[in-house]
């Protein structure tokens, strides 16, 4: 009684949260440290006995190199040996010490472990602590940050912290190069322009021009080639305004060029002709405002146009079309019209032909009200040397040969596209009656053969053609995609007479979605032994027999090329693409879709087994 009444009078006084947890877990502080004392001991042991071995190892070591005869090949041998064994042991040593610290004292007692994970737990928030760099008492938040040594750090080292991180970290950072920039650059690939080196100070100063454009008055006395250029940027841009119009017009202007007049309205086109009365060359492309007015205008003041391009003006009627035919067409040299859909039908295109005998360029595409009757009447038009046409309408075979028999002799460039009618008949009569073409293109076919295209190029009395568009003539037979037995469209043997023909002279070449060429024929073309000299642009998309080997010799055959476009050619792939061209359309799909030249040609043919240049 007297024991339990002593022990229930006993005095006990608070007690902190770590006797409470060592007491919770049955850890004795007097045994911790007498585990710490006898571990203690027993290493100092250890390294005194491991001490003691060593030396007496040295003595022995110190002593045998007199009695046995070593050379110095064995002697390193045998000093690699020992240094490779004790590392061996050390990393033993290391590894054992690693294992038996994951799985706790040996002897069962985990109360080191349970110490040292308490005392190395960082604080939860709400707590206090000291900040590892002042030393200053506060309050821990979720937020705080830690310090270079594993503490924690007040508000105010933090911020400090993360201000010196991001002006140490900011002279690392590497400029990036504008968006703007790499878009200009592709969109200048994908037009076939491969600049080397720094760009023109005339360049820079358009691009200051057209970025500054609503702070300008007028452009003063500028040649006409750079008005051009700027009206290019502008329309580009979308900013030819009715108050920027005014920058291009003065008294003196005979020639205007914008390419993009969808905000302009009528009184801006009359304004054109009352401040440039004398104006005889006119280039005004998307002008859907260009209505009767501005005829009518045109009409009674007597403007000297010679040279007329309108795109897109549908809001003429015929009528109005044949009353200026009729009045001003003895002027008219050049006729360039696109996107007539509701405007110039056959009656108002025999008032063209009757009274404007003098004309010399006539362009008409997508005129959908013209058709064989405007087909027929141009026989008449025999100072024609240009002719372009791309009809809605179906024009028969034998108008084309009747119009090309008449005209042809005189012609220096021939567009025929989209005519579903053409055969072998017209073909022919190119062959025949066209002597002096420059430029020929012949497009949207399938009823001419292989055979039709080897005679057109064999003994053709036509010197060698500068540019060539001879693209989508192939079958369009579902049932035979391969081609009938007649070879409908461009085949191999007709694209080797093609090129055996004009070769020699041909500047752009286009045979995009002639799928009937084999690569034997691209091959012996394109062999990296013969050579087109001037041949700088060329379209082979969907030439599906198209590879790398035959890309390879192409740029070998072709030393000035600046652009070659291969969509849908799948046998194409890592081409190494020489300096100074651009390669568009490869389907490669890691890559971008426009791969700009950055190898020597004499390491391109040498990798594709072609010898050297």
């Amino acid at each position: 009684m007297s024991g339990r009444r002593t022990s229930n009078n006993r005095i006990r006084g608070p007690q902190s949260a770590l006797t409470d947890f060592l007491a919770s877990n049955n850890i004795s502080a007097a045994q911790i440290s007498a585990d710490y004392e006898r571990r203690r001991r027993e290493a100092q042991e250890r390294a005194e006995q491991e001490a003691a071995a060593n030396g007496t190892i040295a003595e022995e070591e110190e002593q045998q190199p007199d009695e046995r005869d070593e050379t110095a090949l064995q002697k390193k041998k045998r000093k690699r040996a020992e240094e490779k064994a004790l590392a061996e042991i050390k990393q033993g040593k290391s590894s054992k010490k690693h294992k038996k610290g994951k799985k706790g004292n040996p002897d069962g007692d985990d109360s080191d472990d349970a110490f040292g994970m308490y005392s190395k737990s960082k604080p939860l928030p709400g707590q206090l602590e000291n900040c590892e760099a002042c030393e200053k008492r506060f309050t821990v938040t979720a937020y705080s940050k830690t310090g270079p040594e594993g503490g924690l750090l007040c508000t105010k080292c933090s911020k400090e912290q993360t201000d010196q991180k991001k002006k140490d970290n900011k002279g690392k950072k590497q400029a990036a190069a504008p968006r703007g920039r790499q878009r200009q650059k592709q969109s200048d690939l994908l037009d076939g322009i491969v600049g080397d080196g720094a760009v023109s100070l005339q360049d820079l100063c358009i691009k200051t021009i057209a970025d500054n454009v609503h702070d300008l008055e007028e452009f003063g006395d500028l040649p006409q080639s750079l008005l051009k250029r700027l009206s290019e940027i502008f329309s580009k841009r979308r900013i030819v305004l009715p108050r920027t119009l005014g920058l291009f017009l003065r008294s003196g202007l005979e020639n205007l060029e914008l390419t993009d007049c969808g905000k302009l309205e009528v009184e801006d086109y009359i304004r054109i002709f009352s401040f440039a009365p004398h104006i005889h060359t006119l280039n005004l492309q998307n002008a859907g405002q260009f209505k009767d007015e501005v005829i009518d205008y045109i009409m009674e003041r007597d403007i000297p146009v010679q040279k007329l391009k309108l795109y897109a003006a549908n809001l003429i009627l015929n009528d109005k079309w044949a009353e200026y035919f009729t009045r001003c067409g003895h002027r008219l040299e050049s006729l360039q019209l696109k996107w007539l859909n509701c405007s110039l039908d056959n009656e108002a295109f025999l008032h063209l032909v009757e009274h404007c005998p003098n004309l010399e360029r006539l362009k008409l595409k997508q005129c959908w009200q013209l058709g064989d009757s405007a087909v027929a009447a141009m026989q008449h038009l025999q100072k024609l040397e240009h002719l372009s046409l791309h009809f809605k309408e179906v024009v028969s075979a034998e108008n084309l040969v009747a119009m090309i028999t008449a005209i042809g002799p005189n012609l220096r460039t021939l567009s025929l596209e989209a005519f579903y009618n053409a055969d072998d008949s017209v073909l022919e009569a190119i062959h025949t009656h066209c002597s002096r073409l420059e430029k020929l293109r012949f497009t949207d076919n399938d009823a001419c053969t292989d055979a039709g295209y080897t005679n057109l190029f064999t003994h053709w009395a036509n010197p060698p053609l500068t540019f060539l568009d001879l693209s989508s003539n192939r079958s369009l037979d579902c049932d035979k995609p391969e081609g009938t037995e007649d070879l409908a469209g461009l085949a191999t043997s007709g694209f080797e007479a093609m090129m055996a023909h004009s070769g020699s002279k041909l500047v752009t070449l286009t045979i995009a979605s002639c799928r009937h060429v084999e690569r034997e024929g691209l091959a012996n073309v394109w062999d990296g032994k013969k050579e087109y000299p001037c041949l700088k642009t060329a379209d082979v998309s969907f030439v599906k027999r198209m590879d790398t080997s035959v890309v390879a010799g192409l740029f070998k055959s072709c030393p000035r090329l600046t652009k070659l476009t291969a969509f849908g050619c799948f046998s194409v792939s890592d081409v190494m693409v020489p300096k100074g061209v651009a390669l568009i359309g490869v389907p490669n799909a890691q890559d971008s879709i426009v791969q700009e030249g950055g190898y020597d040609l004499d390491t391109i043919v040498a990798s594709m087994g072609f010898g050297t240049v």
